[in-house]
């Protein structure tokens, strides 16, 4: 169910969520589909399936997100509830994003207590790891796109984000660090080109 309200993005016109309810039905759904992280899931149901958000906006969200504190999808959340609905969606966005996944990790945590040590649960974990993790490569190639509006340019933010990876990946320097160093730069150089 959407709302009649739109706005126009780059990508086509952009639709505003008609109710809180409907923020904790799209919240939750995103939820149970993010096994092992739920930001492709977010990136695909918020961008492209809902079209509440054009790729510009969920990357400006997500880089927000992810330099406050706690876990960048439940910021993400927050904000974009309470950009609709004020505190009654960011609570809706949040609960949604929460309860039923926090129930069934209670679960699933009472029962991998006693099934650790039998080798097809933790194979089976180990394959969940590298789906998660191809999962949030793809997300990435998909928002590259967004880098040529981006004050710095493709190839900055390229050079940057290898730099990045290079940085916590294989120097294995603490990511607030990094976070904090590299981002410092890439504001103060964003800053200096806009106009």
């Amino acid at each position: 169910m959407t709302s009649p309200a739109r706005i126009d993005g780059a990508e086509g016109p952009l639709v505003k969520p008609a109710s809180p309810r409907e923020l904790f039905i799209a919240f939750n759904k995103l939820a149970l589909q993010g096994f092992g992280g739920v930001l492709p899931v977010a990136q695909t149901e918020l961008v492209e399936r809902r079209r509440w958000l054009s790729r510009e906006q969920f990357v400006e969200m997500l880089a927000l997100s992810q330099v406050l504190p706690g876990p960048n999808i439940v910021n993400l959340a927050l904000m974009f509830g309470d950009g609709h609905f004020g505190l009654r969606g960011a609570f809706a966005a949040m609960a949604g994003l929460l309860v039923v996944p926090m129930i069934i990790v209670l679960a699933l945590t009472a029962l991998y207590g006693q099934f650790a040590g039998v080798p097809l649960v933790s194979g089976a974990l180990r394959g969940m790891a590298a789906v998660a993790a191809g999962l949030v490569i793809s997300t990435a190639f998909k928002l590259l796109t967004t880098l040529r509006n981006n004050p710095m340019g493709r190839p900055l933010g390229l050079v940057f984000a290898a730099l990045t990876v290079v940085a916590i990946a294989w120097l294995r320097w603490p990511l607030v660090w990094v976070v904090a160093g590299g981002g410092a730069v890439c504001v103060a150089i964003a800053w200096r080109r806009l106009p």
